[in-house]
């Protein structure tokens, strides 16, 4: 509020000065020539002063209407379409890992294989694999929509990526551990 404020001071032009000049141009060339005349050696004759106003003669300064600045850069925004595509690959990477857990959690308690990723090995034999497997895919959906905003044009139209890799690594994963237990 105090930097608009601002920017409409700034944009009125000063009243009293253009006054000043409208009003007073006759008497400010009379008094210039008076005073180079004085300080001259040669006289020179005075300006005659005009019998009309000066204010009259001289149009009205038109009154600029007050327009808003645009900004001078404006970040990408996402579309409806990118927000809809968003939320059903965020959905279908949180699917996908959660497949991906429930098909390791079986395969590892069954004897059939053990968990490779070393971050995940110390919860493959418990509930809590579920929740550590949801880790990914919110990092891949934080990712994407930062890419879909980005400044850079070329990564702004690859957001989908991040998104579409992680669901298909899980459900690649998850179809792994199913196709190993049968």
């Amino acid at each position: 509020m105090i930097l608009e404020a601002l920017l409409l001071i700034v944009s009125i032009p000063q009243m009293d000065d253009a006054a000043k000049a409208v009003s007073d141009a006759p008497a400010v060339a009379a008094n210039s020539t008076t005073k180079d005349s004085s300080s001259s050696a040669s006289a020179l004759p005075a300006m005659p002063t005009p019998k009309a106003d000066a204010a009259a003669i001289l149009p009205a300064a038109p009154a600029q209407p007050f327009l808003p600045v645009k900004p001078v850069y404006t970040r990408p925004r996402e579309t409806h379409r990118q927000r809809v595509i968003w939320y059903s690959l965020a959905v279908a990477g949180h699917s996908g890992a959660a497949f991906d857990a429930w098909s390791t959690k079986r395969a590892v308690s069954g004897g059939y294989g053990q968990e490779s990723n070393p971050f995940l090995r110390p919860f493959a034999n418990s509930n809590a694999i579920y929740a550590a497997t949801q880790v990914s895919p919110a990092v891949m959906d934080y990712l994407g929509k930062k890419m879909m905003v980005s400044q850079n044009r070329w990564i702004r139209k690859m957001w989908w990526v991040p998104q579409a890799a992680g669901a298909s690594f899980s459900f690649v994963a998850g179809a792994h551990n199913v196709g190993v237990v049968h």
